[in-house]
């Protein structure tokens, strides 16, 4: 299959603020590409000992790429994203840079293989002093294995969700302190089904999980099976579960906790008929959430009746942590 590469010139400050708006309009990946060293702390958190510098890139300056395929309604999705970035120009409050577009066209081969050289393998510090390791499928890494209390093997395909990202690792620290042995959790929006391992690694017995993107069927089925989890007790819906209520019917309800890394644009809208899923004294693990947009989100669990218990926050990342 044919893709091309579509390419945004932005700003380092702006990096969040456009990902964010951009899975607004249904982008479902991006890559970004700047000047901005590593720090010695991120070096150490995936063990690798040398990372690709863009030297060439101007300081400050960074490139948003997004990709559509040949399938893809590119002259809808291009008008959606233009408009999204002229209504950006209006409010966004830091440099953003021309946003000017480019394309180029990528062979379906190199779409799928090419960001496997900045994934390794690294680890994530759990409640309770623990950690959680993750490897992708074509990497061993002792280290990280040796030095890990529960170990995910991992090739997330053309599904969202490697672990690496503030939003997912937030949302696997929170796991690890609420989930127990034999739980029910329902996992809104799995991906590569990564969550879904954690959780049933740290104890859960039973997983429902929804999804939009086709892409994570195979994911998660091969996943599931690297993991020894193919006999695990779980279903993946496709569907919406905040617009369709015949999801919501299939999911049934009395969830110990749902779990949801997904955008404000859709967390808000679902905590409007979360309390049809969760038990009573259930827990709600909400992230995907810029710090800047926190205040909507946990305005939204309090008009639906929520105890805020507490913020996580990675970088400028965090996770909200209700109850019923």
């Amino acid at each position: 299959m044919k893709y091309t590469k579509y390419t945004i010139e932005t700003t380092v400050d702006a990096e969040d603020i456009l990902s964010a708006v951009l899975a607004d309009t249904g982008i479902e990946g991006i890559e970004i590409v700047d000047s901005k060293p590593w720090s010695k702390e991120e070096l150490d958190e995936i063990f690798v000992d040398e990372v690709p510098l863009n030297k060439d890139i101007p300081d400050g300056v960074a490139f948003i790429s997004f990709y559509l395929s040949e399938d893809d309604d590119t002259a809808a999705i291009l008008s959606d994203v233009r408009a999204t970035l002229e209504d950006m120009r209006a409010w966004i409050e830091v440099p953003y840079g021309s946003l000017a577009i480019s394309s180029s066209d990528i062979k379906d081969e190199d779409y799928i293989n090419s960001w496997k050289q900045y994934f390794h393998a690294f680890s994530i510090d759990l409640y309770g002093n623990k950690k959680l390791g993750i490897i992708p499928s074509w990497e061993e890494s002792d280290d990280v294995a040796k030095s890990s209390d529960i170990l995910i093997h991992i090739d997330p395909g053309t599904a969202f969700g490697t672990g690496a990202h503030e939003t997912t690792k937030l949302c696997i620290m929170g796991l690890s302190e609420y989930a127990k042995d034999d739980c029910k959790i329902l996992d809104i929006g799995t991906g590569s089904g990564i969550l879904a391992m954690a959780a049933f690694k740290m104890g859960a017995g039973r997983i429902m999980a929804t999804e939009l993107d086709k892409n994570a069927i195979p994911a998660v089925k091969d996943n599931f099976e690297k993991n020894g989890l193919a006999d695990a007790d779980f279903k993946l819906i496709m569907g919406d579960a905040v617009t369709d209520s015949k999801v919501r019917r299939e999911l049934g309800c009395d969830y110990d906790i749902v779990v949801a890394n997904i955008l404000p644009v859709v967390l808000i809208p679902l905590t409007n008929v979360i309390g049809e899923l969760i038990k009573p004294d259930g827990i709600i693990i909400y992230s995907g959430i810029l710090t800047e947009k926190a205040p909507a989100v946990r305005q939204a669990l309090m008009d639906n009746d929520f105890s805020i218990i507490k913020e996580n926050v990675l970088g400028e990342w965090c996770a909200i942590i209700s109850s019923t």
